[in-house]
């Protein structure tokens, strides 16, 4: 009898160390040497408030330096020390315009930084302000949020305009081992809109979604598991009494040494 209970308690604990050692793993279903499509990194449209950072050049450098003077804008960010920092740029105002030296208002707002390239560069040619103009455009507030079950739950700043979930995961400190994998939402702004959609990450469905790639303004949101619930409970439920107990101790004795 009792090697039939040892028998069953070894088997019990390795079926629940499997079971919980597949839960905290990522994709698990992917196998060796497969091979996944490229996700082509999405052209995000360019939203009111967006803050841009736009550079032009041309074989005049005289000519194009007028463009290229630093745009002061009313956006404030703050440092990690504290302090405030009004970044140089070009405020998308409500109308979705940005207000560019020589050309005026120009529409920005809807347009994919290519596009917005373009058309700055078609109307400097039209007007005969430069010749051969190359324009640049940045996005400079481009940041995601991760929230939840992370090692330290941040605002990510994005320099290059490319950051991918996992990515994401990692400059938060990774889930933790109480988030759940199988269920990280991903909440996105799509103009006036905003979509939801939940990644699990025990499976291969993220390496070709189009969640793979964040987007600016993305929230992720690591959900705790039961355990980190039943935990949290217990230290509610058991606080009043360890409390409780300690002020009777202090009680007793005060009796018994006065």
């Amino acid at each position: 009898m009792i090697k039939w209970l040892v028998f069953l308690i070894l088997c019990s604990s390795l079926f629940y160390s499997c079971a919980s050692t597949q839960k905290v793993r990522y994709f698990n279903t992917l196998a060796d040497s497969t091979v996944f499509q490229t996700n082509a990194i999405p052209d995000q449209a360019i939203n009111a408030h967006d803050l841009l950072g736009i550079s032009i050049s041309s074989i005049n450098t005289e000519a194009s330096a007028i463009f290229n003077q630093p745009n002061q804008s009313n956006v404030q960010t703050t440092t990690e020390t504290g302090g405030t920092l009004r970044p140089a740029g070009y405020l998308v105002g409500p109308d979705g315009k940005i207000r560019f030296p020589m050309l005026g208002a120009v529409q920005a707002g809807g347009l994919t930084k290519r596009q917005l390239q373009e058309n700055i560069r078609l109307a400097l040619v039209e007007r005969k302000l430069l010749v051969d103009p190359i324009v640049e455009v940045r996005l400079l507030n481009f940041k995601v949020t991760v929230l939840g079950e992370v090692a330290r739950p941040t605002v990510i700043t994005v320099a290059n305009d490319k950051i991918t979930l996992l990515e994401a995961l990692g400059l938060a400190g990774d889930i933790t081992i109480y988030g759940m994998r199988n269920n990280v939402l991903v909440i996105r702004e799509n103009g006036v809109n905003k979509l939801s959609q939940r990644i699990d990450l025990n499976s291969t469905e993220l390496l070709n979604s189009e969640y793979y790639y964040l987007q600016s303004n993305d929230v992720v949101y690591v959900q705790p598991n039961k355990a980190r619930a039943a935990t949290a409970t217990r230290v509610t439920q058991l606080l009043p009494v360890i409390i409780s107990g300690l002020t009777a101790s202090v009680l007793i004795l005060d009796r018994l040494f006065r």
